[in-house]
């Protein structure tokens, strides 16, 4: 029990050691407070003595106001080098950046050069687009067409009215749209050249040599007959090479509708029926390639030139019937004559 005692007595000793050191720590922070708030709240007198003397100006100030001035320097002051570390460092990544910025400035250039030319080039492609259009009889001023060609024409007046304020992706834009309008006329324009192209393999229309080789050696209508010497009407074309066997090819797509022989007359000679009317015969052949009742298409090759029947050398007539009419055939074979040379 008596040690139970002696440890409160040096518990509670210890509670009011503890509690007389706080009061008395308590009791210097006051008097330290109230001799700060003194120093602080204390008033000076700043004179200012002009020169001229003639007024004297007194500022009074306070060790609080004086401290919250210093303060507000060192603030302004840690700001302003804040923001020069900042402006310097943004400097010096502008300098690291500038050669991507000439190389970024160098291909921007480029692209406008060649947007330039392409627009240029555009200009072009809409006159060329508008005069075949007109030649192959499509208006060009109305319809689809039509309106391609209006677009670009307002696009290269809003160009050339800006004085180049313009932005290059506005201008590509324009492009592209009128470009895309354009795909209606010119898919029009192949359809128009593909139906010309089947009606050209439907018609008597290329030489009727393999190679365009051969020369007229007889042309159609008034003549002078090699055996009697008198004018008659030579109702085809005579074509030579001076030799035999050189191929003779189908005018035109079409069915054979005669393969025969005739002495003293067409000798060995072909008749092929096409469309529209048209026939056409082959004379004096030195032998077929192809049988009565077959079917030919343009630039088939169907016989070979030769001699036989009335005739004074190796040569091939050839003639263009339209219904009942003989006509000249020269006016056929002269149509695609240069595509005929270079590749039937």
């Amino acid at each position: 029990m008596a040690s139970v005692h002696k440890y409160k007595r040096v518990e509670n000793n210890l509670v009011l050691g503890i509690k007389s050191a706080a009061r008395a720590a308590g009791r210097r922070a006051l008097t330290l407070l109230k001799a700060s708030g003194r120093v602080i709240t204390q008033r000076y007198t700043v004179v200012v003595v002009p020169h001229s003397e003639k007024r004297v100006y007194n500022l009074q100030v306070t060790v609080f106001s004086l401290l919250c001035f210093v303060l507000i320097f060192i603030g302004m002051a840690g700001v302003f080098f804040f923001y020069g570390l900042s402006t310097s460092g943004t400097r010096r990544g502008l300098t690291d950046n500038d050669p991507r910025l000439n190389d970024a400035q160098a291909s921007l250039d480029q692209l406008r050069d060649e947007i330039a030319l392409l627009l240029r080039q555009s200009r072009g492609f809409q006159a060329t687009l508008s005069n075949t259009l007109s030649t192959l009889g499509t208006d060009a001023s109305g319809g689809n067409a039509g309106s391609a060609a209006g677009e670009l024409s307002s696009f290269f007046d809003i160009r050339e009215l800006s004085t180049g304020t313009l932005q290059e992706v506005t201008e590509v834009q324009q492009l592209a749209a009128y470009l895309s309008a354009a795909v209606e006329p010119l898919q029009e324009l192949r359809t128009i050249l593909d139906s010309q192209n089947t009606l050209l393999t439907e018609i008597p229309s290329i030489w009727p040599i393999k190679g365009g080789i051969g020369h007229i050696s007889s042309f159609f209508g008034q003549n002078i007959h090699p055996f009697t010497g008198q004018y008659y009407i030579h109702k085809g074309i005579d074509l030579s090479t001076y030799r035999q066997g050189d191929p003779i090819v189908a005018t035109a797509d079409g069915q054979v509708v005669t393969v025969d022989s005739e002495q003293g007359g067409f000798g060995n000679y072909i008749i092929i029926r096409h469309k529209h009317g048209f026939y056409t015969r082959y004379a004096h052949l030195l032998s077929f390639r192809v049988t009565t009742g077959q079917r030919v298409q343009q630039g088939e090759i169907i016989g070979y030139i030769g001699n036989t029947g009335l005739s004074t050398g190796p040569h091939l007539h050839y003639e263009v019937h339209i219904g009942s009419d003989v006509v000249d055939p020269f006016k056929f074979i002269t149509i695609r004559s240069n595509n005929s040379r270079n590749g039937l």
